[in-house]
């Protein structure tokens, strides 16, 4: 998998070896791993059980399935890691795939969500096999909301989560144009 690159972004595939140091709280190994500073509150419990539900004998077991576009946003000045954006997993069958993103609280309101999903995004609706990107938020959470929105994704449902409550579901299709030239 290749790296991305955004004016002020670079969108490092996420490895095994990335995924176990920060797993296992080895930070040493995580930035090495990265090629990047972590922000302070990383690794953390909390943050990988967000990014990475599956677990670490699941990664292990098929890489390429769960760590699929997975990616750390570092910034291209100073190499410090600010954020991720995950997948949860290759296209299933019919061609869908789960995005989410996150930014450190320290980077937050810069752009960096945007910038850093936008360029996943892109590289994802050209993917083989790919045929719909969804992600899910809560309709409190408007920064979230303003990030899904920039990417042109729309609202196409909702679910109730029995612990975040109601979740909005937006979506963005492959271009028909683009599914059919495949």
């Amino acid at each position: 998998m290749c790296t991305l690159y955004t004016p002020r972004l670079e969108l490092r595939p996420i490895s095994v070896a990335m995924v176990e140091a920060m797993m296992e709280g080895r930070r040493a190994d995580a930035e090495a791993a990265a090629d990047a500073r972590l922000p302070d509150a990383w690794p953390g419990s909390a943050l990988v059980e967000q990014a990475f539900s599956a677990s670490l004998e699941r990664i292990r077991a098929n890489p390429n399935v769960r760590l699929w576009g997975d990616r750390v946003m570092i910034t291209r000045e100073g190499r410090r890691v600010v954020g991720s954006v995950v997948f949860h997993g290759a296209p299933d069958q019919e061609g869908i795939i789960e995005l989410a993103y996150g930014v450190e609280s320290g980077s937050q309101q810069r752009g960096y969500a945007s910038e850093g999903t936008r360029a996943c995004l892109d590289w994802a609706l050209v993917q083989p096999g790919v045929r719909i990107v969804r992600a899910t938020t809560p309709p409190w959470h408007s920064a979230s909301r303003r990030v899904l929105e920039k990417l042109e994704m729309k609202v196409c449902g909702s679910s109730e989560h029995p612990l975040l409550g109601e979740l909005l579901e937006y979506e963005r299709r492959v271009p028909d144009a683009l599914l059919h030239a495949v």
